[in-house]
């Protein structure tokens, strides 16, 4: 009975051979040449590279700058006041005009003032005489040497009185120090005014400054003749330029900064006194500069290191850095300009891994 079973296995396996080669004879040609190609079209994609994005090294002008918030301040500001007591009697501006230097602003009865001057001159007269006669009596030896410089002190006396008497005269009118636009007034004419009160405040904006604050840690940096650019809320899209001109000589002990002043152009006269004002200073300009982005830096104890495609696959590259800007970093040495760097993807990538480049970069 086995040895039955034994012979038919035998005689299908023989028949299965005799079938296949007779189909394989009678096959069309072209279908036999075309048929490897099916099996490998059929074949699953080849496996590629974990999929990174880079971009390429460029060149360019790296800018390192600081913001802060200042205040515009007038390139010159004073509070009209009067020096002595007196009543108005003269208002020789208009409020919001500009006024030129030792224009007459405002004049005070000087009635009284006139009146004692007056008064000592006339005294100093009469003294000057007493002295002519006392110097001809001491020549003649009439009287002694401390008549006569009793009398010549009497002279100098009353000439510092007319010299005082006529500073209080001058005073009853307020002149323009410098030219500049005089705001509003706070007084009427007529009032009488007591020393030092407020008349109204004059500013010269033919160019401002700007007060702002620097952080302890960027003071190093910074120096007269950098350039900053200055942003105000009134005209949010227009930028002005300037330059630090001065530091102050010491720091802030509670917020360790220090304030810096620049001056700004302002022939427009758009720029007030009291604006708040957002400050970009330049600290550092490098023209032709190599740079990545900072994410593509791969930190690895106290060096830096980028992955840089090469045909493929990435090569942990050590790199060299020098000055950063928002987002960017020189590259001093390590790369070239084109270079392909990844940017994202390094948590699954090590060194020799070869990668697919998302994005189309080559």
């Amino acid at each position: 009975m086995l040895e039955t079973k034994s012979r038919l296995a035998f005689w299908a396996v023989i028949l299965a051979a005799v079938l296949g080669l007779f189909a394989w004879l009678n096959w069309p040609a072209g279908e036999v040449e075309n048929a490897p190609e099916a099996v490998e079209q059929a074949t699953p994609d080849k496996p590629q590279g974990l999929p990174v994005q880079a971009i390429p090294v460029i060149v360019g002008e790296l800018v390192d700058d600081i913001t802060a918030v200042g205040t515009v301040v007038a390139n010159e500001s004073v509070r009209i006041r009067t020096e002595i007591n007196g009543r108005l009697l003269k208002l020789n501006f208009n409020e919001g005009q500009e006024v030129q230097k030792d224009q007459l602003l405002v004049a005070l009865d000087d009635g009284e003032q006139r009146a004692q001057l007056a008064a000592i001159n006339a005294e100093l007269r009469t003294e000057k005489q007493r002295f002519l006669r006392s110097k001809e009596l001491y020549e003649q030896k009439f009287i002694s040497k401390e008549a006569l410089d009793l009398q010549a002190g009497t002279v100098d006396r009353l000439a510092a009185g007319v010299q005082e008497a006529d500073a209080r005269l001058q005073k009853t009118v307020v002149t323009a120090p410098f030219s500049g636009v005089i705001g509003l007034r706070k007084v009427s004419l007529g009032a009488y005014l007591q020393a030092g009160d407020d008349i109204a405040l004059l500013e010269d904006i033919s160019s401002v400054k700007v007060d702002f604050r620097v952080p302890e840690v960027y003071l190093a940096k910074v120096r007269p003749g950098q350039s900053i650019s200055v942003v105000v809320d009134a005209f949010p899209n227009t930028v002005f330029e300037g330059k630090v001109y001065a530091i102050e000589a010491g720091m802030d002990s509670e917020t360790r900064t220090a304030l810096v002043r620049a001056k700004l152009g302002n022939k427009a006269g758009k720029l007030r006194s009291g604006m708040f004002a957002r400050v970009s200073l330049v600290m550092a300009q490098k023209k032709n500069a190599l740079s990545v982005p900072e994410k593509a830096l791969w930190p690895q104890g106290t060096e830096n290191f980028v992955y840089k495609v090469i045909d493929g696959k990435v090569e942990l590259t050590k790199v060299e850095l020098g000055q950063r800007t928002p987002g960017y970093v020189e590259i001093l040495k390590g790369l070239s300009l084109g270079d392909l760097v990844v940017t994202e993807g390094q948590m699954k990538i090590r060194d020799g891994a070869p990668v697919t480049v998302l994005g189309g970069a080559q």
